[in-house]
């Protein structure tokens, strides 16, 4: 068990270390990343994205398409399939915090798809020590169903519904409860094809608008946070080189739609300071903050800008069944300052793939630098032929 005071401070560097501090004094007044709960929900879950940089809005589908763009599921080869993963986070400061995720989808016929995923983030074991001398298990949780179509041969529309739990609080006190919320993502994913010289490539992009919801409120406190509502768009190039080798190129932004912190301002109270505070940040509904998300940055449209994340990830495949990946993704420094390499492997099978993923910062401010990550998907049509190949023996 990890020994760990617990109190405001503590909890929060325990949470939110994934926004790391610029060390530079001079640059000490620009870091200014967003602010918002349920931070877990903005972990890659999966290790073939991972290893790709983090991206997926528009690679090729798989089943942890529910995460990055569940539009792309009625574009899988298989009919059905379920995928579990498993992340270590701040692996390098304690053993015990990670996020467990179990995905599966299912294809209605040839053009629909209904999805389900369950993602757990635990905390591990805490020990309270200032007044209650207890031990507890924080963790947050999310629970979502997904409907995909396609709406013609080469385009596809999808939608989740999500429940989001918390029980990550401030303090355990009798008037503090676990927070609760609901969201929807709104997905969009195009797969076309075309001639280079004579080789058949393919050319994808896809838009998910993530968590799409309330805002999460903990019993005692009168104001509620946002969630990561999070825009997303990729772009995704595959090219056969020959019968049984390709590659693929693939490029994500991403932008979360909500709204920016206010800074104090200099000769402003510290009455004032909150009062705009209230007004321009906890008074905002989740519908408005995605549209003031656009424009509220101090910084102006420069500031705006260093909000998009940007991800690029390659792949070769061997005989559709050997994977080679690396990836690069890049946050500026003013809003998390999260610069990593990835590079990972996968190998598939007819019943099963595994895929592997290590991270190595360029920056000293990923929780997940210097991990390696595992993720399993299996294919249920495969193991239902499997299962009955032994029957008939």
């Amino acid at each position: 068990m990890e020994t760990i005071k617990f109190n405001k401070i503590t909890l929060l560097l325990a949470v939110l270390l994934s926004f790391a501090v610029v060390r530079a004094e001079d640059k000490k007044n620009l870091f200014n990343p967003e602010t918002y709960g349920v931070t877990s929900l903005a972990i890659a879950p999966d290790a073939r994205a991972s290893s790709m940089g983090d991206l997926g809005a528009a690679t090729e589908a798989d089943v942890y398409a529910q995460y990055w763009n569940p539009a792309k599921y009625p574009f899988n080869v298989a009919r059905a399939g379920v995928g579990i993963s498993y992340t270590p986070w701040l692996r390098k400061l304690v053993s015990d915090i990670n996020l467990a995720n179990v995905t599966g989808f299912y294809r209605i016929g040839d053009y629909s798809a209904v999805s389900a995923s369950l993602r757990y983030f635990s905390l591990g074991e805490v020990y309270l020590s200032d007044t209650e001398n207890m031990t507890i298990r924080p963790y947050e949780m999310a629970i979502d169903a997904g409907y995909s179509r396609m709406l013609s041969e080469t385009f596809s529309m999808g939608v989740n519904l999500r429940f989001i739990f918390s029980d990550i609080r401030y303090n355990y006190e009798d008037e503090s409860s676990p927070g609760k919320a609901f969201a929807a993502d709104i997905a969009m994913y195009r797969l076309g094809y075309f001639m280079m010289g004579n080789r058949e490539c393919s050319l994808g992009w896809g838009i998910n608008i993530s968590n799409i919801g309330s805002k999460i409120a903990f019993g005692g406190d009168d104001n509620a946070e946002f969630i990561p509502t999070d825009l997303r768009i990729g772009l995704n190039l595959t090219v056969p080189v020959n019968e049984y080798n390709k590659f693929s190129l693939a490029l994500d932004a991403n932008k979360l739609l909500i709204p920016t912190y206010p800074k104090l301002q200099e000769g402003e109270s510290t009455v004032d300071y909150q009062d705009r505070i209230q007004r321009d940040y906890y008074d905002i509904s989740p519908i408005a903050g995605i549209f003031k998300s656009f424009g509220d940055a101090p910084g102006g449209f420069k500031e705006e800008l260093q909000e998009i994340r940007w991800s690029i990830g390659c792949e070769y495949t061997y005989n559709d069944r050997f994977m080679l990946r690396a990836g690069y993704h890049h946050e500026s420094e003013n809003k998390g300052n999260r610069k990593f390499f990835t590079v990972g492997a996968g190998f598939r099978m007819n019943v099963f793939t595994i895929d592997a993923s290590y991270c190595f910062s360029t920056a000293q401010t990923n929780p997940l630098d210097q991990t390696m990550r595992f993720s399993l998907g299996f294919d249920l049509d495969g193991m239902r032929d499997l299962f009955g190949k032994m029957r008939r023996r």
